[in-house]
C-alpha cells in the first residue's frame, strides 16, 4: 500500500481519475490493516490481552471508519470505471479534478459519520457480563455480547440502517457492471474487448473480496461454542483485503509496474 502511495503521488503519468481514487483506497487498507495488527502484534509480543476503554473505543471507531469510507470509495471507483467505457467522451467532464476530490470527501466523510454514530452509541451502553472479548481487536458484536442493557437494540437497529446502505451501494455497483459489460460486448475488435475488461477487473476482484469476506464475517450463524471460528473470519476481513487490494492493481496494472 505504501509503494501504490507513493508511486502515484510521484509519477504525473498516474495523475488521473482512476490513479487518484486508487490511491485513497491505499490510504484506506493502510489506515485499516493499521487500526487492528499493530495492537495485536504487541499483545502477542508482551503476552498480555489487555486493551483500555478508550482505546477499545478508538479502534472500533477507527475500524468502522476505514471500512466504511472503503465500500464508498469502491463504489464511487464503479461509477468511475462506467463513465470510462460507457461514456467516454465526458470522461473529463463528469470526473474532472474538483468532482473527483468532492466524490473522496464524500466517501471519507459518510465512513467517519458512520463510525462516529455507531461508536458513541454502543459506548452508552452498560457492560455487565465482564470485560473480556474473544476477539483479537475490539468489535461492536463482541462488545454487545456484553451488555445488559435492552438499548443494544438501539445498535442493531443503526446496523440494520447500515446494511441497508451498504445493499445500496452493492446494487448500484452491480447496476454499473451490467451496463459496463453490455457496453464491452458491443466493441467490435477482440483488443479493444479485452483492454476494457482488463480495466475493470481488478476493481471487480477487489471489490468480490470485500464483500464476499464481509458477508461471511456478519451473516454466519452465532458460533458461541466455535470462538475460534470468530476469530479466524475476523483474521479474514481485517487483514486479507487491505493485504491483498494493492497486490491485485499492481500485478495486473502495467502502468502501476512500469512507475513502480
Amino acid at each position: 500500500n505504501g509503494l501504490i502511495i507513493t508511486t502515484i503521488a510521484c509519477d504525473h503519468h498516474l495523475h488521473t481519475p482512476m490513479y487518484f481514487f486508487l490511491l485513497n483506497l491505499s490510504l484506506l487498507d493502510l489506515g485499516s490493516i493499521s487500526a487492528t495488527v499493530p495492537k495485536a502484534m504487541a499483545n502477542s509480543l508482551w503476552d498480555t490481552r489487555d486493551i483500555s476503554y478508550s482505546r477499545c473505543a478508538a479502534q472500533v471507531l477507527l475500524v468502522f471508519f476505514f471500512f466504511g469510507a472503503e465500500f464508498a470509495l469502491l463504489t464511487i471507483m464503479a461509477y468511475d470505471r462506467y463513465v470510462a467505457i460507457c461514456k467516454p467522451l465526458h470522461y473529463g467532464t463528469l470526473l474532472g479534478s474538483r468532482a473527483c476530490v468532492h466524490m473522496a470527501a464524500a466517501a471519507w466523510a459518510s465512513g467517519f459519520l458512520h463510525a462516529v454514530l455507531h461508536t458513541a452509541n454502543t459506548f452508552s451502553l452498560p457492560l455487565c457480563h465482564g470485560n473480556a472479548l474473544h476477539q483479537f481487536f475490539c468489535e461492536i458484536p463482541q462488545i454487545l455480547k456484553l451488555s445488559c442493557s435492552h438499548s443494544y437494540l438501539r445498535e442493531v437497529g443503526l446496523l440494520v440502517v447500515s446494511a441497508c446502505l451498504g445493499f445500496g451501494c452493492f446494487v448500484f455497483i452491480v447496476v454499473s457492471y451490467v451496463q459496463i459489460f453490455r457496453a464491452v460486448l458491443r466493441i467490435p475488435s477482440e483488443q479493444g474487448r479485452h483492454k476494457a475488461f482488463s480495466m475493470c477487473l481488478p476493481h471487480l476482484a477487489v471489490v468480490s473480496l470485500f464483500i464476499c469476506i464481509s458477508v461471511f464475517a456478519h451473516l454466519k450463524p452465532p458460533s458461541n461454542s466455535f470462538p475460534l471460528l470468530d476469530l479466524v473470519v475476523a483474521v479474514l476481513y481485517s487483514v486479507v483485503p487491505p493485504a491483498v487490494n494493492p497486490l491485485i492493481y499492481s500485478m495486473r496494472n502495467q502502468e502501476v509496474k512500469n512507475a513502480l
